[in-house]
């Protein structure tokens, strides 16, 4: 089963931000902050974790997942 956890840990998500937090609640915008999405069309690779996901999913109108 060693193996299975390396793969676990490589496991990524892309999330780009493709609408702006402006006039949104706060937190969705310290949720954004936090993954690292500072800009329009910025992208970053995040852990696939429980997490991760949990962001996603409170900001999912906002960005893109690949």
């Amino acid at each position: 089963m060693p193996n299975a956890k390396k793969a676990d840990a490589r496991a990524t998500v892309k999330v780009t931000l493709k609408k702006s937090p402006i006039g949104r609640p706060p937190d969705q915008g310290r949720t954004l902050e936090s993954m690292g999405l500072r800009k329009l069309n910025h992208t970053v690779e995040l852990q696939d974790n429980e997490s991760i996901r949990g962001m996603i999913a409170k900001v999912a109108h906002l960005v893109t997942v690949e």
